[in-house]
């Protein structure tokens, strides 16, 4: 007992030292927290068993934890939100978190790069892989900063991000198209790969941080419908197209995690699929990562698909078929009845459990922090300047020029009078895109115009028109007017849970109701990051008579209160969900206003505003920008528009998908009214997918297309506008002319899709991009024949010979004429490279066997004999449209 007594404080300090994520590690309930090593002294020594000796290889390790467990506590852990287990030192520890393209969600500031989409049309793996590792070493500062405050068992603080999204953007009308690398199998294979390289690190015993290859598989829309979608692609499309991604990052890249998908595939759930998980993913690929759900898909086997009568048949297939950690809320809590039912082994939750304990060992989250590397990240590398500097860089290369008729961009910097117009011109929530972090700071197309230009030029800004009408609310500031108790303002009362109920954690007096919280911000110290509410009260004084325009628009729950009744109820989730009422006044007289709201998950904010609706004048608009000397459209579309499971209902929109991919015709209608003006005329893209604007094509002379750009996007398209960096991006989609371009948006069939099984003219093809240099390609050099089974050397010149240094992205297509079912061309090489004015460079490829081969109707790999044709050039082969550089091709005879 002495022994014991003298030991115990020199341990705890040991602790305390060499691991401070175990002990900062905390139970929370409601705020409060529990010290993990509470009563563990008294009732078992833990800090002596194999689990914590850093000696022994990890299996070991492992293998000690589990053995110690009771089947309560592993049920536990095989939830997102693992609670801690106290009596072995265990910390509490939730699974989600997301890093799409920068820490997403944190309560801190960090650096945004452009959207994943963005991301892909730079073709660049180099820089996706710098920006995955520096996603990774800011995901390491935010976790050692929640660790070192406590937090660290909170959501969006963990080291497990479930991304990237590798699903193939097969239609542009998908909302999470975004969130993707386009629409072609190896493009997203390598960029999906150069990822996971980055964010996982490359030193021998730790993992830097965990990436998870979602959404396993077959998966890309509709969103209204995907909970219970069910479909059935032919072998040959499944591999050929929704699956080569997977392999690479599974196979060839080491992906710690996968994410199964809601919906099934030949009538069977993706969790709980016996094709998917236990034939292709354990058996055939031998993947021994961990799997986690797709959030509450579990669920989604009794409630949509109707497969399983219940939570418990439904957490038992899907253990079964290796769905280690249920994101959710409850369906694996009846795992406990169910092995004592029989209905399952302990033993076969033990593979899941240590599966998702190996992640955790991986992470060095078991191990004294002075022996991980990653685990001394400090908080100072969070928005570091060659962070910022490197999303400025992946900001510029995404940028494609789309048209530059008669050569009107770049713009002279002589310009002393410009126009910015539209819905994206100022908007900052459009450049962040979705799934996103926030950043301090984010540069709009105004804000980065402003700046190139300097203080001398006089920028002319309209908002004009919203994304699909032409009625603005012209905003009045209703501060003044509103008071509680006296106090000029509104009384903000928040609470720790979703209902307004209890004690509020914070009462204060606020300016107004105008809020925005990106997830994992909370409004007020003390309160939790998600699942709060709050309750808003104010009286409005009315200096006038007249009848008041308000809008309301929350991006969860909320309800108002006039004089206590109800004028809005969205309580139900209502993301992006705006409501505009009248409120007719009196002079001198007070109108008590109430504003209910609650957050869930993600994003929040609540909004009310009042103003004047102004339906713009097009006509007067373009008279009164008749002295600038260039007018910057700043339009298209925004995550507001396009995302995940979305309530938006507005024409060409529905649930978070488009149900047209046409421009909106009311920026059509203000482009062709700029136009007739007679002043040059720049349109500026912004989205996540593809746009179809044929009459912009045949009349705008510039059309740059900037997608949803981060934080340094207002900077990088001027540097464009203005010629300081030459455009070098690549579309990673097919952009159609029309809406009569696309099969049925449910058909998952691939025949008429992308460019590798589109028949048509597209509007602008995969893989095309201008510049303000020209390339010329030539001395296309490979074998006149080759034996089936060898590789294939093709090498070839390319010249810059323009007037300006820039980037090419130099690209490979493979063709198989004449054999029925095989694409018309597919990419199986691409290469960004640096020119200067003048200069060449040499090309080489090595084509393997199995880039040179196809997929049988069986869904097996063939190369076939015959005549194959290798394409090289700055674009696809076959395409008419104008370009800035040439492809040169060569048929050879495979034996």
């Amino acid at each position: 007992m002495k022994k014991a007594r003298r030991c115990i404080p020199l341990v705890g300090l040991v602790l305390l030292i060499c691991f401070p994520g175990i002990l900062a590690a905390q139970q929370t309930a409601g705020g409060k927290t529990t010290d993990l090593t509470d009563g563990a002294s008294k009732k078992d020594d833990y800090r002596h068993y194999p689990m914590w000796n850093t000696s022994l290889p990890i299996e070991q390790r492992v293998n000690d934890l589990v053995s110690r467990l009771t089947l309560e506590e592993k049920v536990g852990q095989m939830l997102n939100a693992a609670p801690a287990i106290v009596r072995l030192g265990i910390p509490a520890y939730d699974w989600w978190n997301e890093t799409l393209h920068g820490v997403a969600r944190t309560p801190y500031h960090v650096t945004s790069y452009p959207q994943a989409i963005g991301m892909a049309a730079t073709w660049d793996t180099a820089a996706l892989y710098q920006m995955a590792d520096y996603s990774a070493t800011e995901g390491r500062a935010v976790h050692n900063k929640a660790t070192s405050t406590g937090r660290n068992n909170e959501r969006y603080m963990g080291l497990t991000y479930w991304t990237p999204n590798i699903n193939i953007f097969r239609d542009p009308r998908w909302g999470r198209g975004q969130e993707t690398y386009g629409e072609d199998p190896y493009l997203t294979a390598k960029l999906g790969a150069a990822f996971v390289r980055g964010l996982q690190g490359d030193d021998p015993k730790y993992l830097k941080a965990a990436a998870c290859a979602k959404h396993f598989a077959v998966h890309s829309g509709p969103e209204p419908s995907r909970h219970a979608d069910n479909f059935t692609p032919s072998a040959h499309d499944l591999w050929d197209t929704y699956l080569p991604a997977f392999h690479e990052l599974i196979v060839n890249a080491r992906v710690a995690g996968v994410m199964c998908a809601y919906n099934a595939l030949n009538s069977q759930p993706c969790c709980a699929n016996d094709l998917l998980m236990n034939d292709i993913l354990r058996h055939q690929w031998k993947f021994d990562g961990y799997v986690t759900s797709d959030c509450w898909a579990i669920d989604d086997f009794f409630k949509y698909h109707k497969t399983h009568k219940d939570a418990t048949s439904a957490a038992v297939d899907a253990i079964i078929h290796g769905t280690d950690v249920e994101c959710g809320t409850s369906v694996y809590y009846s795992l406990v009845d169910a092995v004592k039912k029989g209905l399952l082994t302990e033993q076969q939750l033990d593979v899941s459990v240590k599966r998702l304990f190996t992640i955790r060992y991986r992470l060095g989250m078991f191990d004294p922090a002075s022996q991980v590397k990653y685990a001394q990240t400090p908080e100072s590398v969070l928005e570091s300047p060659e962070h910022v500097a490197h999303a400025l860089k992946m900001a510029r290369e995404s940028i494609v020029l789309l048209q530059n008729r008669d050569q009107l961009l770049p713009l002279s910097r002589t310009i002393r009078k410009i126009a910015v117009i539209g819905p994206n011109a100022d908007n900052k929530i459009a450049v962040l895109g979705n799934y996103n972090g926030t950043p301090s700071h984010v540069v709009t197309l105004l804000e980065g115009i402003k700046k190139k230009l300097g203080p001398d030029a006089e920028v002319i800004y309209e908002k004009a028109v919203n994304y699909t009408n032409d009625t603005l609310l012209a905003y009045r500031d209703i501060a003044p007017l509103l008071s509680f108790n006296g106090e000029q303002g509104v009384q903000a009362q928040y609470y720790n849970n979703e209902k307004l109920s209890g004690e509020p954690v914070k009462s204060l007096i606020e300016k107004d109701i105008d809020h925005y919280w990106a997830e994992g911000q909370t409004p007020v110290p003390g309160l939790g990051t998600i699942h709060y509410s709050a309750r808003y009260t104010t009286l409005l004084s009315a200096p006038k008579s007249e009848t008041m325009n308000f809008e309301i628009e929350g991006d969860d729950g909320y309800r108002l209160y006039i004089n206590d009744k109800m004028i809005v109820d969205a309580w139900q989730r209502n993301r992006w969900g705006a409501r505009q009422f009248l409120l007719p006044v009196k002079k001198d007289s007070t109108y008590k206003i109430v504003i209910e709201f609650y957050q869930n998950e993600g994003n929040a904010g609540i909004r009310l505003k009042a103003g004047d609706r102004v339906k713009t004048d097009f006509t007067a608009l373009a008279e009164k920008l008749k002295g600038v000397d260039a007018i910057i459209f700043a339009g298209g579309i925004s995550p507001q528009l396009e995302g995940e499971e979305m309530p938006v209902q507005v024409p060409g929109f529905n649930g978070g998908d488009r149900t047209s991919i046409m421009l909106p015709q009311v920026q059509t209608e203000l482009l062709q009214a700029l136009q007739r003006g007679g002043k040059p005329v720049v349109f500026v893209m912004m989205t996540g997918s593809a746009i179809a604007c044929p009459w912009e094509n045949e009349n705008i002379p510039a059309i740059l297309n900037a997608w949803y750009g981060g934080q340094e996007a207002g900077t990088a398209i001027a540097d464009v506008l203005f010629g300081d960096y030459n455009p070098s991006g690549r579309l990673p989609v097919t952009f159609y002319q029309s809406d009569k371009d696309l099969p049925a948006f449910g058909d998952y069939s691939m025949q008429g899709r992308t460019y590798r099984y589109f028949n048509g003219k597209a509007l602008y093809p995969f893989g095309y991009g201008l510049s303000y240099s020209r390339f010329n390609y030539s001395q296309l050099n490979i074998p006149e024949n080759t034996a089936q089974g060898t590789p294939l050397a093709v090498k070839a010149i390319v010249t810059n010979t323009g007037d300006r240094d820039g980037d090419e992205v130099v690209q490979l297509y493979v063709s198989h004429p004449g054999i029925a079912g095989a694409p018309v061309k597919a990419l199986k090489g691409f290469r960004r490279v640096h020119l200067q004015r003048g200069e060449t460079k040499a090309l080489s490829f090595r084509l393997t066997p199995e880039e040179l081969s196809l997929i049988n109707e069986k869904g097996i790999a063939y190369q076939p004999k015959g005549k194959i044709t290798i394409s090289i050039g700055g674009r696809q082969p076959g395409t008419d449209h104008q370009s800035t550089s040439n492809v040169v091709s060569k048929t050879i005879l495979i034996h």
